[in-house]
């Protein structure tokens, strides 16, 4: 498979809006039920639905673009051994130009043409309930659906929330995405390190490492720092909990049997 933009015809340069035209172009001209006498066309569509799933993604291309300076025409076997069929169709709006061309010129939708391309390697699933509609694919050995939805979704704790996720669990055999906990410990420094800021030496216990904490200039006690995923593991794919560091000031001797007398 050559490079993504090549795949697409498009320059590395091209804006969203173009990428996106471009592929609803090859994916009607390389739609399986267009070519029922060319077997080749399959296997073209599944390199535009490749490609598109990632230029059309700020982040992925970013990674991609990455890996094309540095290895140039080979760019995208490395890419592939960085992301599984799960990580580039993740998030992807495929599903919604394919069913658009579904409901336009009578094809199969894009459950119908994923099953075709990656067999039981891949899943599709649908949770439907009044005022709800949930629904997403997911591929054989991976940890969390690609969801994609329409309609009311239910946020936060929910009753109705909890009955999906408990039902996608259920009927895919896999554990819903959740994000980890947070830890709140507490650190003590001294009083010029507090007014002054700098570098504070922190020994993650769960984690079992070292971290170089920066405390910030005037730091008040009880002033809480934030690393960002630094706290417990997410489960199913998702994302790391934070850690949140307590400051506690030490308060010169002097300074603290005065308080002592006073009170």
């Amino acid at each position: 498979m050559s490079d993504y933009y090549q795949v697409l015809g498009v320059s590395p340069d091209a804006e969203s809006g173009k990428i996106k035209q471009a592929y609803r172009d090859l994916a009607f001209k390389y739609h399986p039920d267009r070519n029922h006498e060319n077997p080749a066309a399959a296997e073209k569509m599944k390199q535009v639905n490749e490609a598109y799933a990632v230029l059309a993604d700020v982040r992925k291309r970013r990674a991609y673009d990455a890996l094309r300076q540095q290895y140039g025409s080979s760019a995208r076997s490395h890419f592939r051994q960085q992301h599984s069929e799960k990580d580039i169709f993740s998030g992807s709006d495929i599903h919604k130009v394919l069913e658009e061309m579904a409901r336009s010129f009578g094809f199969r939708g894009y459950d119908d043409i994923f099953q075709e391309f990656y067999g039981k390697g891949y899943r599709s699933f649908q949770v439907r309930r009044p005022g709800f509609f949930m629904g997403g694919f997911f591929f054989s050995g991976t940890m969390r659906p690609g969801l994609h939805s329409t309609g009311r979704i239910p946020i936060g704790n929910s009753p109705m929330l909890q009955l999906a996720q408990r039902l996608i669990q259920k009927i895919t055999g896999l554990q819903p995405a959740s994000t980890g906990g947070d830890i709140t410990e507490t650190i003590h420094i001294d009083a010029a390190l507090a007014q002054k800021g700098g570098p504070y030496a922190y020994e993650h216990l769960n984690r079992k490492k070292k971290l170089v904490v920066n405390i910030p200039p005037g730091v008040r006690d009880g002033l809480k720092i934030r690393l960002a995923g630094m706290g417990e593991a997410g489960k199913g794919g998702g994302p790391d909990g934070d850690l949140y560091l307590k400051v506690k000031i030490r308060r010169p001797l002097l300074e603290r049997l005065k308080k002592m007398i006073s009170s």
